[in-house]
């Protein structure tokens, strides 16, 4: 392909790939190229599927710009739902984690809200360990890599006011469903979520009420027809489970209080 010169180049190209917002996201790679080779550049991934925001390097999310880098799970603006129900929750707050971290777009959407308090974040990906450093150090968080609950410091047993867990919930049989942009170029661990999709919200709900402080609480996002099965497991594990629903981000949001 030729360099690309003129917005309604790009237009056309973005277009002729079937991107269906083609002339905002024109505007966003005109806005973040410093030479036509480097438009070509962007139009050339952007056209051969790569995430938008893989593209540009970055997300929106919750008013901040979030790093995110190819490989890494890209956040979802409906997760910002998530966040406002943490804010609208949270009383006085000295601990936050942000669990299957991804980017960290969570654990920093919150520390910005929240006034920053001290910031853990974890997720099991070297990528996403690597990307989320980027953007939660700014707030002072540290990232740790591993798994769950094993990666965090055991001296944040009992004292966590949020815990975010953005955790993966996709059934495996639905994996191969999902648009393409996740499917081949997102990590599997960051989509698949067993069987009924649930298998590491379980393990979240588990063991939650060891790490929360009195009164703190864990919340996970899911699916309209999980969430009943979900708020059941979160009460089985000794939480004040509740749902809370967004229709117009089509999100669902299990919470659940440490009595």
């Amino acid at each position: 392909m030729p360099p690309l010169l003129d917005p309604d180049s790009v237009v056309s190209a973005l277009r002729a790939a079937g991107c269906v917002f083609a002339e905002d996201e024109a505007e966003l790679i005109l806005s973040a190229a410093r030479t036509p080779d480097e438009v070509t550049a962007m139009v050339d991934r952007r056209v051969s599927g790569l995430p938008l925001e893989h593209v540009l390097g970055w997300a929106e999310f919750h008013g901040l710009r979030v790093s995110v880098e190819p490989g890494v799970f890209v956040p979802r603006r409906r997760t910002e739902f998530l966040v406002d129900q943490a804010v609208a929750l949270a009383g006085e707050v000295s601990l936050i984690v942000d669990l299957c971290c991804g980017s960290g777009a969570v654990g920093a959407a919150l520390a910005a809200a929240l006034g920053r308090p001290e910031l853990h974040a974890a997720d099991i990906d070297p990528a996403a360990v690597r990307c989320a450093r980027r953007n939660v150090e700014p707030f002072g968080g540290v990232v740790h890599q591993g798994d769950l609950y094993g990666a965090l410091p055991g001296t944040l047993r009992g004292r966590v006011d949020v815990l975010a867990a953005n955790v993966p919930y996709v059934p495996t049989d639905e994996v191969g469903l999902l648009p393409a942009e996740a499917r081949d170029h997102e990590p599997r661990t960051a989509l698949d979520g067993g069987v009924d999709g649930l298998d590491i919200l379980r393990r979240v709900a588990e063991e939650a009420p060891r790490w929360l402080a009195p009164g703190g609480s864990v919340l996970v996002e899911t699916s309209e027809i999980q969430a009943p099965l979900a708020v059941e497991t979160f009460a089985r594990s000794g939480l004040i489970a509740r749902l809370a629903v967004s229709d117009e981000w089509y999100a669902n949001v299990v919470i659940g209080t440490r009595p």
